[in-house]
């Protein structure tokens, strides 16, 4: 292991010096786990290493990002990827349960986590569909469709405002929506066209001509169109490189679909309600309730879990 070389990364993306050596110990260990099983460059390694972690109460947002910027280092994307859908939306369950308790009651909370409990973070990807799955379908049972859709669409992810702290002014320096819709697409593509002229992913995807040319060619994407008061947004596919080239409808699907709670799910056969769909519906309307200071409404026009091809969101801007 290029130790020295580790090390600088960690520095460059400003890790505190006192934790560099553990993330390096960390790393090394991995390695070398890594090497026993046979299989370096899979995935399966990495969530069996993730593990090993949550047994041994070691399975920390920093971990785990530290083993992610480890498969960036040593250009291992599976190991990259897989440790880095441990970390996002990993904290999603325990905000649903939570949350629960919060709008509904504890009661009912007991009631739907009944028999399943709370995933423990950093639950492999493949096991995190049979935590949620059940949980939603309860809580849809319980409240009712509309109730649990308006829950959801809150998002269960950790979004808070001071993400978004630039979007209002970005949105009052342009003349009218569409200008700042404008911004946005342009922002996207900008980001895209970085990434690869620097050959570095964004988030977990390759970057590449084609993968350009199809985000530049569908104007929802990134950014958003306007009919009246709503602004129809389209989500890039999570591995868009690969879910351009499928000819299999299912894998398809899969390569499209960026949640890591519902992802496998669709490989496997499982089921996870399509309902759920909503809390990505509520991600992407976050900036928007951000620039408006009110949460705004969001409907889920196709959703991968409920068998279309990408997923599509209307968001309704105030009057």
């Amino acid at each position: 292991m290029d130790f020295q070389g580790f090390r600088t990364m960690l520095e460059g993306r400003k890790v505190p010096a006192e934790k560099i050596d553990l993330a390096l110990a960390l790393a090394g260990r991995f390695e070398k786990y890594a090497q026993g099983s046979g299989s370096e460059s899979s995935a399966d390694t990495a969530w069996a290493f993730s593990k090993i972690l949550i047994k041994e109460g070691l399975n920390t947002e920093d971990n785990f990002i530290t083993l992610a910027r480890f498969g960036l280092f040593i250009k291992n994307n599976p190991v990259y990827v897989a440790f880095l859908e441990l970390v996002d939306g990993g904290e999603v369950q325990e905000n649903l349960y939570r949350r629960v308790a919060e709008r509904f009651d504890k009661t009912l909370r007991d009631e739907i986590f009944a028999g399943i409990g709370v995933a423990p973070f950093g639950i492999p990807t493949p096991e995190k569909p049979r935590y949620l799955q059940p949980v939603i379908e309860r809580l849809a049972q319980a409240v009712g469709q509309e109730a649990c859709r308006e829950f959801l669409s809150d998002c269960l992810r950790d979004l808070p405002d001071e993400y978004y702290s630039h979007e209002p002014d970005i949105y009052r320096s342009c003349k009218n929506v569409d200008e700042y819709l404008v911004k946005k697409k342009q922002g996207f593509v900008d980001e895209l066209e970085t990434c690869l002229r620097a050959g570095r992913p964004f988030f977990a995807q390759e970057i590449t001509e084609e993968v350009l040319a199809f985000i530049r060619s569908d104007p929802e994407i990134g950014g958003g169109v306007r009919h009246g008061n709503v602004i129809y947004e389209t989500k890039i596919p999570y591995m868009t490189k690969q879910y351009l080239a499928e000819t299999d409808e299912t894998l398809k699907r899969y390569y499209g679909c960026h949640c890591p709670w519902a992802r496998e799910a669709i490989k496997s056969g499982e089921q996870v309600a399509p309902i759920f769909c909503n809390c990505s519906a509520g991600f992407h309307k976050k900036p928007w309730d951000v620039v408006f200071g009110q949460s705004l409404h969001v409907d889920v026009l196709e959703s991968i879990l409920q068998g279309d091809l990408r997923c599509r969101f209307a968001i309704h801007l105030p009057e």
